[in-house]
């Protein structure tokens, strides 16, 4: 008589990468925004390669943050702001929403501006014509494009930014002083470099970069048939923890990594040539072009329009998200738009506002700069409200956030609240 063969057991599949990278990938490329390919561009003409070491320390202070960000959506099925209206007073879950709307507004004004610019430099022609189209573009595709499918397009976005890395072959960099300067920080009191230390802290860690990864932690969620809140089903909580942490760390990285080579391409080529005062993304492009080439200039002109297509979205969305939420409508990238009128309708205002500002006599460096002051002004409060409900059993059920991600999460909180401070304290001096 013949045994039977032992059944083979067959072990899940583990999910490939493309399928783990999502939320955190598109928040951290987002994060390279044309307005902040101004910011990185201005600190490496002005300082050279001195202020690199501000990219490794915003690493930790980023990544723990924004995964603190995923996991109240993932947890509780709620965005940052539905769970500031549970759990907070009105009055400052209207402020906070307000002035987010503002400085986003603000924000994609001035990229739909970078864009244009950026656009006419490549192939010349109206810039003013090349800001409404980028604008009418960006909000349809986010309007009438199925959830998954405009995911996938933002994955692919990403890509974009590895024009940044191309420049830096293009030019010749002093690696041995770039490696020293990223370990060995150089300090200095002076007003215009706590400024711009400021202003790379701003840039990396910005309020809507909370409220769009939260929110679509909750729409992946909503997408999956299988999946639930990790606090009504604590039995799906290690795998997707363990998701957020490999997608949030990896876009983070990206996000800094592509922010250095920006940083190290315009202190190689502009820096080195006393080239010191750059204001906008497309001035550090055309600057670049009788220093390093026709060729850096279009990777470096391109690179901007495609991180401004990636981000338009993500600014669009994250005020939608915040104030959708806020006022209890229906929310959701993955609504048809009949289902969600006032969610997406807060997507075509955000991005027409900010695309007639172009066409006003507002400075758009001064808007900029203003919108950095207001994004530092939310950070603060909102990421304390932020650790104090990740802090609670109730709200978090098991999932509490380890002491490991708390200290790095309070050291963060901290670390913009000063950010606030020094601001401050420059301005009045």
């Amino acid at each position: 008589m013949q045994t039977a063969a032992p059944a083979v057991v067959k072990q899940p599949e583990r999910p490939k990468l493309l399928q783990i990278l999502g939320p955190g990938l598109i928040t951290g490329a987002s994060d390279d925004d044309p307005s902040g390919i101004a910011t990185y561009s201005q600190v490496g003409a002005q300082f050279g390669y001195g202020l690199a070491w501000t990219l490794v320390l915003t690493y930790p202070l980023m990544c723990a943050i924004q995964e603190i960000s995923a996991r109240i959506g993932r947890v509780t099925g709620a965005g940052i702001a539905g769970n500031l209206r549970k759990y907070y007073p009105a009055w400052l879950l209207n402020g906070v929403v307000g002035l987010l709307l503002l400085a986003n507004t603000i924000n994609i004004g001035a990229d739909l501006g970078a864009m244009g610019a950026a656009l006419r430099l490549l192939i010349g022609g109206p810039q003013l014509l090349y800001v409404a189209l980028f604008a009418i573009v960006s909000a349809l595709l986010e309007i009438f494009v199925r959830y998954a499918r405009y995911v996938s397009v933002l994955k692919w976005l990403t890509l974009s930014l590895f024009a940044y890395v191309g420049t830096v072959f293009v030019v010749q960099v002093p690696w041995a002083d770039v490696g020293y300067a990223l370990v060995v920080p150089s300090l200095s009191w002076k007003t215009d470099y706590v400024v711009a230390v400021v202003a790379v802290l701003g840039t990396t860690i910005s309020p809507y970069l909370f409220f769009w990864q939260a929110g679509e932690e909750v729409e992946d969620e909503q997408e999956r048939p299988e999946a639930s809140p990790l606090k009504r089903a604590p039995e799906q909580g290690p795998s997707e923890l363990s998701r957020i942490r490999v997608d949030t760390y990896l876009g983070m990285a990206l996000s800094n990594l592509i922010a250095l080579f920006i940083i190290i391409t315009t202190a190689a080529t502009l820096n080195a040539h006393g080239m010191t005062d750059i204001q906008t993304s497309s001035q550090a492009a055309e600057a670049l072009r009788p220093i390093a080439g026709n060729f850096a200039f279009a990777i470096f002109a391109a690179g901007i329009i495609g991180t401004g297509l990636l981000t338009l979205p993500v600014l669009a969305g994250s005020a939608a998200y915040a104030l959708g939420e806020a006022r209890g409508w229906p929310v959701g990238l993955a609504r048809k738009p009949q289902q969600a009128k006032a969610f997406y309708g807060a997507i075509a205002v955000a991005t027409i506002i900010g695309a007639i500002m172009n066409f006003t006599p507002i400075d758009p460096i001064k808007a900029l700069f203003w919108s950095a002051v207001v994004n530092g002004v939310v950070a603060a409060p909102v990421m304390t409200m932020m650790m104090i409900l990740t802090m609670r059993r109730d709200i978090m059920g098991s999932f509490t956030l380890p002491r490991p991600l708390l200290t790095v999460g309070w050291l963060a909180t901290i670390v913009m609240a000063l950010t606030i401070v020094a601001m401050v304290v420059t301005s009045i001096r």
